[in-house]
């Protein structure tokens, strides 16, 4: 009876110390953003800008095609969906980690002893016959009593990996959602680069032929003629190398979007496509819950710290209750001869490693390392995600100067070619001079669309730097 009664007590007991830890969690640092972003760049201190959707900040109609459909067949947003359904079947088993195991057992068993043999010898009471048959049946529950919470930071740690694997889908899609709108903004540059190289081939055909007039009238030199040819077919040349840039352009943002290398709509043009100036960043701690790497970063404390847990609890002893019964005859004919067959047996045990501590100790010390690099990962990733915001903030604000500057004097210029060509028709100015001109607008207005991209693929980054792009 103290068997029976001994069991139980230890079963209460067990139950009642259950929710003991013998590890202390490392909170997330909540000192590891700054009070502000260091702009020189005024914005708004209301809700972020990462808290619009991506279909709500591009308006673009080519380009939320785009998106959509690189969300849902790009390559590596259906790996970040696998990982997320694989995830998930380990933590739904991880559930019933606490739950008793319960499994039958059916055995037959049929023995001839030898005559000479001890078991010959010594017979078991009341049987004679050498030949011995044994038949069992039964219903086993074995339960492992979470002490010292090593199942409970399993289910922590699966919880968390699972919860991680959707922050990396997230990032995947903001990455997916950020490069799709660069690609697609270089490709606007590009168009409006190629037509501008078009533009002036017309221009400079019209001055090759005045300059050609004026060689057969003996007004100017071969020298004169063959320099204008030269530079005609500099700029000649700019369009095939535009063209190459934007078929290669194409088919980059083809693959991106999970298609095969082909041609891309686009019903807006570099001048027309613009974002909205209000580009609120809100408070940096914000940041920390939109930007998904950052919090895959303080999800992967939370997993090193029930690893923790985990590594300190297989140092202590391990306490297992187990029980079974059901029906047990050395013969098949008695086998269902109830209550004589029933049988039944309860049984607990403790179980503490000696010889392996030092193992023990080793794979503890070594999980308390790993949760010091995650919080230095953590604080790291925070610093890389300000960084990126500050260096977005400060590029856009000085774009702004760039541009400003880089439309003054492509205006300025462009009069002066118109003026050149006038002083040039009259014999006021000579060839020199013309071409110089050409070159000069030509390479501003080059520039111009250059930085007008760069201003588009700042705000770019600076949504995706503040985590959004993901909702």
């Amino acid at each position: 009876m103290k068997k029976f009664i001994s069991i139980p007590t230890i079963f209460v007991a067990a139950l009642i110390i259950n929710a003991c830890r013998v590890s202390k969690d490392v909170a997330t640092p909540k000192s590891a953003t700054p009070a502000a972003f260091r702009s020189t760049a005024t914005t708004d201190s209301g809700a972020s800008i990462a808290t619009i959707q991506w279909k709500d900040f591009f308006k673009d109609s080519s380009l939320q095609k785009l998106i959509d459909s690189a969300i849902i067949k790009n390559y590596d947003m259906q790996l970040a969906l696998k990982n997320i359904e694989q995830a998930h079947l380990i933590y739904k088993q991880s559930k019933l980690g606490n739950i008793p195991q319960v499994y039958a057992q059916v055995t037959a068993n049929s023995n001839r002893y030898s005559d000479n043999s001890l078991s010959a010898l010594a017979p078991y009471p009341g049987i004679t016959d050498p030949h011995i048959e044994d038949y069992n049946a039964s219903i086993g529950i074995s339960w492992e009593a979470d002490i010292w919470g090593k199942i409970r930071n399993r289910k922590n740690k699966a919880l968390d990996a699972y919860l991680q694997t959707e922050e990396a889908e997230k990032a995947v899609q903001t990455y997916i959602v950020s490069n799709v709108a660069q690609g697609y903004y270089n490709l606007l540059m590009l168009d409006e680069q190629l037509a501008i190289a078009k533009k002036n081939v017309l221009l400079n055909d019209s001055a090759l032929r005045i300059i050609n007039f004026q060689f057969n009238a003996g007004q100017a030199t071969y020298l004169a003629v063959q320099q204008t040819e030269a530079q005609n077919l500099a700029i000649q040349q700019l369009v095939p190398q535009f063209e190459q840039q934007i078929a290669i352009q194409e088919n980059a943002l083809s693959i991106l979007a999970g298609s095969l290398p082909d041609s891309i709509a686009r019903n807006s043009t570099l001048e027309t496509t613009i974002l909205s100036d209000k580009l609120s960043t809100g408070v940096p701690a914000d940041m920390v819950s939109y930007r998904p790497d950052v919090k895959s970063y303080e999800l992967a404390l939370k997993i090193a710290n029930a690893q923790v847990g985990i590594t300190k609890a297989q140092m202590y002893p391990t306490l297992s209750i187990s029980a079974s019964g059901g029906l047990n005859s050395y013969q098949i004919n008695n086998w269902f001869n109830i209550p004589a067959s029933l049988f039944g047996i309860v049984a607990g045990s403790v179980i503490q490693p000696l010889f392996e501590q030092k193992q023990l100790k080793t794979q503890y010390k070594v999980a308390e390392v790993q949760r010091e690099k995650a919080v230095i990962q953590f604080r790291q990733s925070v610093l890389n995600a300000v960084g990126e915001v500050s260096n977005a903030l400060v590029t856009i604000d000085k774009l702004k100067a760039q541009q400003a500057i880089a439309t003054n004097r492509t205006n300025t210029l462009q009069k002066a070619i118109t003026n050149a060509d006038m002083l040039f028709r009259t014999g006021m100015a000579n060839y020199l001079e013309v071409i110089t001109a050409q070159q000069s607008v030509l390479q501003s207005e080059l520039d111009l669309a250059s930085i007008k991209r760069s201003q588009l693929n700042a705000t770019v980054q600076l949504y995706s730097a503040l985590g959004g792009g993901w909702r």
